[in-house]
């Protein structure tokens, strides 16, 4: 994986992981298989609905809260645990739970934000696997506008690796497209700590 040149993060980036299947395959699936919810999330105090169909996998206990809403664990699929190990490959890190997002077409994104949620431990690792259509994943300094944002097209079967103090120092967006495009499946494993 290729490190990417950020002040304060770690941050690696592959084009295309090795999967044991095609890219467009597996995003069907877990269109087909996952049961995907459309939620409430609390934003600048009110409730408002994800611009995006959501789904949290993981081990046992594994529960998970941001945005004033607790997420419980659906126990992992034959599809997920196979997408689970390429990624612990590819990242040499392990993971116990994933979230993912189900962007149906331009007009889903998610805005500026970090993943600094208590659950994560305070230096935590997040690979994010893209499936489907190629979108634009920003980020930008938290604290020093000087820096300019940094952008990346990610394809299907990329991988982002954020770990370290990323999260401390950047946030990252998905930004909606003015374009129609088609779907995107995102999976971001993480590691629940406390």
């Amino acid at each position: 994986m290729e490190r990417l040149p950020l002040r304060g993060g770690e941050v690696f980036y592959a084009p295309r992981i090795e999967l044991g299947d095609d890219p467009a395959k597996l995003m069907r699936a877990l269109i087909d298989e996952i049961d995907w919810q459309s939620r409430d999330i609390v934003m600048w105090g009110r409730s408002v609905k994800q611009p995006r169909l959501t789904a949290w996998y993981g081990d046992r206990g594994c529960s998970y809260t941001y945005s004033g809403t607790r997420f419980d664990p659906s126990p992992w699929t034959v599809t997920l645990r196979a997408l689970k190990a390429a990624v612990e490959r590819a990242s040499g890190a392990t993971f116990n739970s994933v979230l993912l997002n189900y962007y149906r077409d331009h007009r889903d994104g998610m805005g500026y934000h970090s993943d600094d949620e208590r659950e994560l431990g305070p230096r935590p690792t997040i690979a994010s696997l893209s499936l489907g259509e190629t979108r634009r994943f920003v980020m930008k300094h938290r604290h020093d506008t000087s820096m300019g944002r940094v952008a990346l097209e990610l394809g299907s079967g990329s991988l982002l690796v954020m770990k370290g103090e990323t999260q401390r120092h950047w946030k990252h967006a998905l930004p909606k497209r003015t374009k129609p495009c088609g779907p995107r499946v995102n999976l971001t494993f993480r590691r629940i700590v406390e």
